[in-house]
């Protein structure tokens, strides 16, 4: 069987060793690529920012260029995040807890994916008296509404790295450049 057609049915190699790949781009991508970045678990990497009277975000990730934001979005009891849209894609997972929106007709638990979709409006609750974590991969703006359907604030990748950085400052907390990519 030749190499282009052979079915691979498990990692090719188990050598536990950085193993030297060709590639006919190097010096470019030695000259261009961006690292990426890696964010341990300790609050002082990145600490828990509060995010209204009932939840706080642990920022993972900020990237300009894509207006991309990570986070771990932590509702600490039972409540709610307001409704709002998105304007680009979110990918969650739930770590902890359970959560849904009111407008759908599912519950996300621990292990659970969430994929939405630019566009729906919806309001994202827990009913869980532990709350809930959800890791997010977040692209684009999120529109917010109060009670009405009225529009309040615009939330984007800036608007994070200021609530992020505003929170650090106050609290003499330095800055983690590994978060922006």
């Amino acid at each position: 069987m030749s190499a282009t057609t052979r079915t691979i049915t498990a990692p090719p190699s188990t050598a536990y060793k950085i193993v030297d790949v060709p590639e006919l781009q190097r010096d470019v991508i030695k000259r261009y690529a961006v690292p990426g970045t890696f964010v341990g678990a300790s609050e002082k990497e990145s600490p828990w920012v509060p995010f209204g009277t009932n939840a706080a975000i642990r920022h993972l990730a900020f990237d300009v260029r894509h207006n991309i934001f990570s986070n771990i979005l932590w509702i600490k009891s039972k409540g709610v995040v307001g409704t709002h849209k998105h304007r680009g894609t979110v990918v969650m997972i739930c770590l902890e807890g359970s959560t849904r929106y009111l407008e759908y007709d599912w519950v996300a638990t621990p292990g659970s994916f969430i994929y939405e979709t630019p566009g729906l409006t919806h309001t994202l609750v827990t009913d869980d008296p532990n709350g809930v974590k959800l890791f997010g991969w977040l692209q684009g703006p999120i529109e917010w509404y109060d009670e009405h359907g009225n529009f309040v604030e615009t939330s984007d990748v800036w608007w994070f790295m200021n609530h992020y950085e505003t929170y650090c400052r106050e609290h003499g907390i330095p800055i983690n450049k590994q978060l922006y990519l």
